[in-house]
């Protein structure tokens, strides 16, 4: 049984970090996008890259069984052995400059404790505020669940999802992931979940048919996306759901089509169904 009470007394931690914007994760990020060149306007950080900095820096011996810091610190120790990204409210207010220094401002906003069709869940909600030059430039709430491995009936179940499969994409493009592909997103972002990149691990403690595709990835993957098709466009603000995972198994689709103020976006799985769905608006 979760003692939700308990792990509400979380809320309010905060956790505070440092970093600047280096120009290397972009030209990183812009090799595993297969960009031939910086694809974004060269003197700031384009939409979610900001995810390439403040990366965890927790010492070997503070992992967990998983590769993630154990829990009970910043996090609630959430008993749930399943942690994953499932999605985000991002608004971007200002441009953050490549060589500025950066703050970021991380707080434990809400607890709640939910029943689904795999069981128990929790979500933690965080809020980030990243400032640089004196602005807030991103203000970002994100969702992480824990959840306990599925049963048979409900392992390919998900939560239910906007009803894009019958929406005509006007941009389609197919992603073959592989272990190569999630290895390079894990070293650009210092993630060492095993989920990632442990197939044993996935198949047999998590019960996955295959390494999973980070969820932030296939977010930074739908915004690329996006921009193919807008070049150097500025965002106001972005959403996503992760409805359920991908994996390094079979392919899947990039779709996205315009919608008012913006487009919609969404990631399409081997068997028609939505896996992730992103909304974005765009800066008047």
């Amino acid at each position: 049984m979760i003692d939700i009470a308990h792990l509400k007394s979380w809320i309010g931690r905060t956790a505070e970090a440092t970093d600047v914007a280096a120009p290397g994760p972009l030209t990183r990020l812009a090799a595993l996008l297969d960009h031939e060149a910086l694809p974004w306007i060269l003197d700031q950080l384009p939409p979610l890259a900001h995810w390439l900095y403040f990366l965890p820096d927790a010492r070997q011996s503070e992992l967990d069984s998983d590769g993630h810091p154990k829990r009970g610190d910043f996090l609630p120790p959430v008993p749930s052995p399943r942690r994953m990204w499932a999605g985000s409210r991002l608004e971007f207010r200002a441009p953050i400059r490549i060589g500025t220094a950066m703050t970021k401002t991380s707080t434990i906003a809400a607890v709640e404790a939910k029943s689904g069709v795999s069981g128990e869940m929790v979500f933690v909600t965080i809020r980030h505020e990243i400032s640089a030059a004196a602005d807030v430039a991103v203000v970002e709430e994100q969702d992480i669940v824990y959840r306990e491995p599925p049963n048979a009936s409900a392992a390919s179940a998900g939560s239910r999802a906007p009803a894009a499969e019958e929406r005509i994409p006007e941009w389609r493009r197919t992603i073959t992931p592989d272990p190569v592909q999630l290895f390079r997103y894990s070293a650009l972002t210092f993630n060492s979940h095993r989920i990632h990149y442990d197939r044993e691990y996935c198949r047999d403690v998590e019960g996955y048919p295959g390494l999973v595709v980070h969820g932030p990835y296939i977010a930074t993957l739908l915004a690329d996306h996006f921009l193919r098709q807008h070049p150097r466009t500025p965002l106001a603000k972005l959403r996503f759901r992760a409805h359920r995972p991908l994996f390094d198994t079979a392919p899947f689709d990039l779709c996205g089509c315009r919608a008012e103020g913006g487009a919609d976006l969404w990631a399409r799985g081997p068997s028609g169904e939505i896996a992730t769905f992103m909304t974005v608006a765009l800066a008047k």
